[in-house]
């Protein structure tokens, strides 16, 4: 049975350690118990927010609803070939312990993802990506719970509708599903993905290349640049990396020569947020407790005490800024509430 708490203080359940509160909070062990929260908070007119790790969110003020978390564990092999294993793991799993679970049995899929902070369950709404790979490679179904009907719901990976940073549960099912399960299909001959940033000179301090030191390189290499949310507070990148049209990024690299740009299968060119933002002058600066990381400017920190407002008031002012200098718009990653 689930516990309902009044007055609940989440500043330990977000990334960015904001102190804030909900009204209620419900923690749920199983897809039986969601149902029968749900059936409570049908009878009142109040909002209901769904959090993960809370490693993609950004509370600007308390919460006057009701904030369900997902806690169904487990990690269960359904199919298993010659060639790959798929796994079916529950919504509260921990995504790097995931990671770590497949690289300790060898199967291949996950590796370049390591380290990503979150759960299982908020893998696909984000379409999470790194080093090359994004978790749509790997994701076979998506089992939900529709809100309002309390029916089961199974998504194929097309049915998701995956895109960069993307999928059908940020945009027409948003706060209309909760995740239940995730099912991966991971290989037993596993593909090394290492041409993407400084994979391949990292792997270059370790004697052979296997999923274990795939792994580990990402780890060290993330550790590196990226700020430990459990030190200070933050949600990773903070931007998406923009695309734009040909004639965009030309008329950028009259100006600025040594732009990272890549051309993408749509015609359009990627752009690394993180660059911009440094070219703009934010990189390492802060504005009371909010700040920009002085490693990787695509991460805004919470220095101590700020409030989310004060971190969405930066991030707006960068915005403008990239505006201003590239005529490009920043497009937020994080989930601002």
């Amino acid at each position: 049975m689930f516990e309902i708490i009044e007055n609940f203080r989440l500043k330990n359940y977000n990334t960015f350690h904001i102190d804030i509160t909900c009204l209620y909070y419900v923690a749920c062990s199983s897809p039986e118990q969601i149902k029968d929260f749900l059936s409570i908070h049908q009878k009142k007119d109040l909002p209901l927010l769904i959090l993960g790790g809370g490693s993609n969110i950004l509370f600007t003020k308390d919460f006057e609803g009701y904030v369900v978390k997902p806690e169904i564990k487990g990690i269960e092999k359904v199919i298993e070939t010659n060639d790959f294993v798929e796994l079916k793991v529950g919504a509260g799993e921990n995504w790097d312990y995931f990671v770590e679970y497949c690289v300790k049995n060898n199967w291949g899929g996950v590796e370049n993802l390591s380290l990503i902070p979150g759960n299982v369950g908020t893998c696909p709404i984000q379409n999470i990506g790194a080093y090359g790979i994004e978790v749509k490679d790997v994701i076979t179904r998506v089992e939900t719970l529709e809100i309002e009907t309390r029916q089961n719901h199974t998504f194929s990976n097309n049915d998701c509708q995956f895109g960069y940073r993307d999928s059908i549960f940020k945009r027409e099912l948003k706060g209309k599903h909760i995740i239940t399960h995730v099912t991966f299909r991971l290989l037993k001959k596993p593909v090394f993905h290492l041409d993407y940033g400084s994979i391949k000179d990292e792997l270059a301090n370790f004697d052979t290349i296997n999923l274990q030191n795939i792994r580990q390189a990402v780890i060290n290499i993330r550790e590196a640049k990226l700020p430990d949310p459990e030190k200070i507070g933050n949600s990773g990148s903070f931007f998406k990396n923009p695309s734009v049209t040909k004639d965009l990024a030309n008329q950028i690299k009259l100006k600025f020569p040594e732009i990272p740009a890549y051309e993408q299968n749509d015609g359009l060119v990627k752009i690394p947020a993180g660059w911009l933002i440094e070219k703009s002058g934010w990189k390492g600066k802060r504005k009371g407790d909010a700040g920009v990381h002085e490693k990787q400017a695509l991460v805004l920190v919470n220095h101590g005490n700020a409030s989310g407002a004060e971190i969405l008031n930066l991030a707006n002012e960068i915005q403008k800024s990239v505006f201003e200098l590239f005529g490009i718009k920043l497009e937020m990653e994080v989930n601002v509430v």
